[in-house]
């Protein structure tokens, strides 16, 4: 006999092929900046993305983490080159695993021929600012991770992957427009990931203008679970844009 559990699955991912918000690519965002554009995320899925979105130039990426669904469109990237290298920011651990993990492209041997991203790699552990917007690095831990974090983007804080987070890094999510953050499933525990009610616990704490809830699994199903968030929660989806 299958569980409820089980049933909400089967159905969630019988309705993605018919209605596009059940169908979820890996999580990444895009923000528009004075006519800048700021990828935070080179997901998995970024050239399918990039194509639907038709996203028309990129200034500048924001690495969260160095997992394969958040890093692993960099060679797609390459489309977006211009003259000067695309500025990549993150933490150490990102930097160092995406040198090691793509190390073609920072290899002076590589052969050019079917087009390789140019990129620089910067690390930062501090706020600093791209076009005259300040830019929040926000430590959080995900799994055995070191370098983990999310960005606080002006009154916009972004957080794809997250189980915890310190007081530390609470201090800068007050006053937010909008928090996005994940929000796995609605079931049992994980051990690296928020579910629905711990991410509703720490949304009401935080007491953003609006919060939206992305990185969600097929076990999370947006219409019948939004009769259980608070007014100022919803669940996101793909292609969603948001003036901020």
């Amino acid at each position: 006999m299958r569980s409820n559990y089980s049933r909400c699955k089967k159905d969630v991912c019988r309705l993605s092929l018919t209605n596009p918000r059940h169908n979820r690519t890996r999580s990444s965002v895009l923000f528009e900046i004075n006519g800048n554009h700021l990828l935070v995320d080179v997901s998995a899925d970024f050239r399918q993305q990039a194509l639907r979105e038709r996203i028309p130039k990129i200034d500048a990426v924001l690495i969260t983490h160095c997992h394969a669904d958040h890093i692993g469109g960099i060679p797609d990237i390459r489309s977006y080159n211009s003259i000067e290298p695309l500025p990549f920011y993150g933490s150490a651990e990102s930097v160092e695993a995406i040198r090691a993990g793509f190390s073609y492209i920072f290899s002076e041997t590589t052969v050019l021929g079917g087009g390789i991203p140019r990129i620089s790699l910067n690390t930062i552990d501090q706020p600093f600012y791209l076009w005259g917007t300040k830019i929040t690095p926000l430590p959080v831990k995900h799994g055995g991770l070191t370098g983990c974090i999310g960005y606080r983007i002006g009154n916009t804080a972004y957080i794809p992957d997250m189980k915890s987070i310190a007081d530390t890094t609470k201090q800068h999510l007050h006053n937010l427009d909008c928090l996005i953050m994940n929000c796995l499933r609605d079931g049992p525990p994980h051990s690296t990931h928020l579910i629905l009610d711990e991410s509703m616990e720490l949304a009401r704490e935080l007491a953003p203008k609006q919060c939206l809830f992305i990185h969600m699994s097929h076990d999370i199903n947006y219409e019948t679970d939004s009769a259980r968030l608070d007014g100022f929660m919803a669940f996101s989806y793909d292609g969603l844009t948001l003036d901020i």
